[in-house]
This record gives structure tokens, sequence and C-alpha cells, in this order.
């Protein structure tokens, strides 16, 4: 790095800065723990209150259906009333989602728990980000989603081994409560650093008047090249989410072997990378002097590393490992194409505009898994193990898929030189 960048980085990360982007940054950490943590206690949770296999995944896709659901109204929400007063709400359903898992006695009850809990998760990605599209340089917001991913996902390893050890130690329900807890403490700290002034709400529709609100949202469904971003954004993120936090374990134990603490490595070896990985993404927009180069570049390099295994089956140890990393590292790409959306709209419709793209990458979460789901079942398991065909099968699916939205993003326009600066 220059003298001359090293100098602007210091003169842009100031103290003010960094207490804006650690508050925001950390809250999010608690939206990466909550979509991740029924995994590690499912067994826990199918014990206590005897609850199938498919009452699991009702319980554990309950979450991502009411985050994606949210989107909507959370960007109108977003351009009316700005970040702030959005995340201290949206703080106030998650502590009651918190206490409504965690007092839970059947089924409904922890749906209803794990709604709340997905609802008030929705803005902590998409509120920090308006935070940063108004208030910071258009050239520092993809470091700055990318700072934001970055330690976000660190709510994702939270999410497992040392969720197992706060479980075993002092039970779910008491953990649950205590990220309530913690909820109110972001909460607390959003209140007294970030601010939300005039500048941070959308004008137009400052009146109430709800059709100002859906003319501003079909203003975003006519942008050009939204509909291309949003191909893209379906296959961003599930593609990690498809490895690491659904089919990722059963390869490694139906195909190698692995028992639980051997795949939880490697699993865990997956969200490391992309924690590093979204740190080095985020900025490099700016070498590239364009979003679209490095966005195809690490989808085409996902979509390679699932093609790899899709084509050749197994892998040896030290392969596999580097696969995992390739995994993790290569699908962080997404703060690039959150970049690129924020260029597309005009200040106004930042906060609608990238909700909807970002129900594509939430939505893309439950489409994969779902579809791939219907994919194994055409490979009867034998006594439960599924056969590596199916595997390969679905990787390979995921890589078309990928392949397939690329082309379709590839013919987005890309404003990033005529971004003001």
């Amino acid at each position: 790095m220059s003298p001359e960048r090293t100098n602007a980085s210091r003169t842009f990360f100031t103290g003010a800065v960094l207490a804006v982007v650690g508050t925001l940054a950390s809250i999010y950490v608690i939206s990466q723990f909550l979509r991740n943590s029924v995994g590690v206690i499912a067994p826990d949770l199918a014990r206590e209150l005897a609850l199938s296999a498919s009452e699991i995944g009702l319980l554990s896709s309950a979450f991502f259906v009411a985050f994606a659901a949210a989107q909507i109204p959370l960007g109108m929400a977003l351009d009316r009333f700005g970040p702030r007063t959005c995340m201290l709400v949206c703080a106030g359903i998650v502590i009651v989602g918190s206490i409504v898992f965690a007092t839970a006695t059947s089924l409904f009850s922890l749906i209803a728990g794990r709604v709340l809990l997905g609802l008030g998760s929705s803005c902590y990605l998409m509120a920090p980000l308006a935070v940063y599209a108004r208030r910071y340089p258009a050239d520092r917001f993809a470091m700055l989603t990318g700072i934001q991913i970055g330690v976000g996902s660190v709510g994702a390893l939270i999410a497992t081994a040392p969720l197992a050890y706060s479980a075993a130690a002092i039970g779910w329900r008491a953990t649950f409560l205590i990220v309530g807890a913690v909820t109110l403490a972001g909460a607390v700290m959003i209140a007294l650093i970030v601010r939300d002034d005039v500048a941070d709400k959308g004008q137009p529709i400052g009146t109430g008047r709800a059709g100002g609100s859906l003319g501003g949202l079909l203003e975003v469904l006519r942008t050009d090249s939204v509909w291309r971003l949003f191909a893209m954004h379906l296959t961003a993120h599930s593609s990690f989410a498809l490895v690491v936090g659904l089919w990722g374990a059963p390869y490694l134990t139906h195909v190698y072997g692995y028992d639980l603490r051997g795949r939880g490595d490697l699993l865990f070896v997956a969200a490391v990378a992309q924690v590093i990985a979204s740190f080095i993404w985020g900025p490099l927009d700016r070498p590239f002097r364009n979003y679209k180069i490095p966005v195809l570049l690490g989808a085409g390099a996902t979509a390679s590393t699932l093609a790899l295994v899709a084509f050749l089956g197994t892998l040896s140890t030290p392969a596999l490992i580097g696969w995992f990393v390739a995994i993790g590292a290569f699908s962080a790409y997404t703060p690039l194409l959150i970049a690129h959306g924020k260029a597309l709209f005009p200040p106004k419709l930042i906060g609608r505009g990238m909700t909807i793209l970002n129900m594509g990458t939430m939505g893309g979460v439950f489409v994969t898994q779902a579809l791939t789901g219907a994919v194994m079942d055409l490979f009867p398991a034998a006594e439960g193990v599924y056969p590596l065909t199916a595997y390969r099968v679905v990787f390979g699916c995921q890589a078309v898929a990928i392949l397939l939205a690329s082309l379709i993003y590839f013919g987005a326009r890309d404003p990033w030189r005529s971004a003001p600066r």
C-alpha cells in the first residue's frame, strides 16, 4: 500500500468513524449468530421437546422466511424513519424473540420465537449499509461493507463450538436469555453512538403517505440492471450456506467418515476463511476501478471449486482442507456485489434498493437448500447415508447455477466510474 493511501486511510478512520463502524459491525454479530444457532442445539431441542427431523427443519427455516419477508417493509422504513430508529425497534423485537425462544415449551412457541428473531435480525446488515452509504465517501462503501460482513461473520463462528460449550454449561435456554441481554447492550450503544438526523432519511417519502413508499419501491424495481444483480444475489451467499450450513457436514460424514468433531473442524476452517476474505474482497473495487470484474472473478472461482468436487468426487485430506478454505474465501465477494447494487440507486432509494437485493440473498439460501434437498432425495439413502453421486450432483448443480447467474449479471450496468466520490 502506498504512503498516500495509508495516510488517507488513517485520515478516514477517525475515532468517531471507528466508534460508528465498530458498533454497527458488532450488532451484526448477533444477527449472524442467530441465523446459524439452531444446528448446534438441534439434538437438545429434539430431545427436550420431542421434535422430529422435519420439525427441526421447519424451525430453522422460519428464521429465513421471516427475514426475507421483512426486507420490503424494512427498506421503506429505512428510507422514511432512518437506520438508527429501525435498529432500535429491531433490537426490541430480538429481545422479545430471545425470551420467547428461551421459554418455549412447544414447537409453536419455538417457531414464534424464531420468527421474531428473524424479523428483528433483518435490519442489521441493511441499516448499517444505509448509514455507510449516506455518511461516507462512495469509494469507501465496499471496504466498509467488507468490514461489516467480516466482523459480523464472527457470529457464525460463535454459533458453533462456543454455543455448544455454553449450552452444555448453562443450557440453551439460559444462553438465549444472555443473547437478549447482549442485544440490549448493543441497542444502548446504537442509541448513544449512531445519529439519525434528517440526512439519513429519504425526503420524498417523509410525508407519511403509503403511496410515496410504494412508488419508490416501484422505482427501485424499474432501476436499470437491478434484476441482473438480483439474479447474482441468489447464488452469492447461498453457495457458502449450501456447503457450511447444509450439505458439507453430511458429505464429510457419509463420504469420508468424519465424526462430529472432525467435520466441525473443517466447517470452522471454511467459516474462518470467509471472515478473513471478506476484509480482502471489500476494497477490491478500488484497484480494479470496477465492481463487475472482481465479482465475476469470485463467482467463477466459487463455481470452479464446487465443480472440482462434482467432477472428482473425493479429495485427499490436504486437498479437502484446501477445498474448504477455497469455498470460504472465494465466496466472500458479497461486499462487492452489495456495493454494486448500492451504486445503482439514488440516496432516497438506497434503503429500499438494498433490501430488495437482500431478499435475493436470503431467498437464494432458502431456494437453494430446498431444491438441493429434493435433488438429494432422488438418490435414496442407505441407512441414512447418501451416496457420493448425490453430493456430486448437488455441488455440480450449484456450480451451474452460479455460471447462469454470472451470465445474467455480465450485462449489468457498472456505475463505478460515474459514482460520486
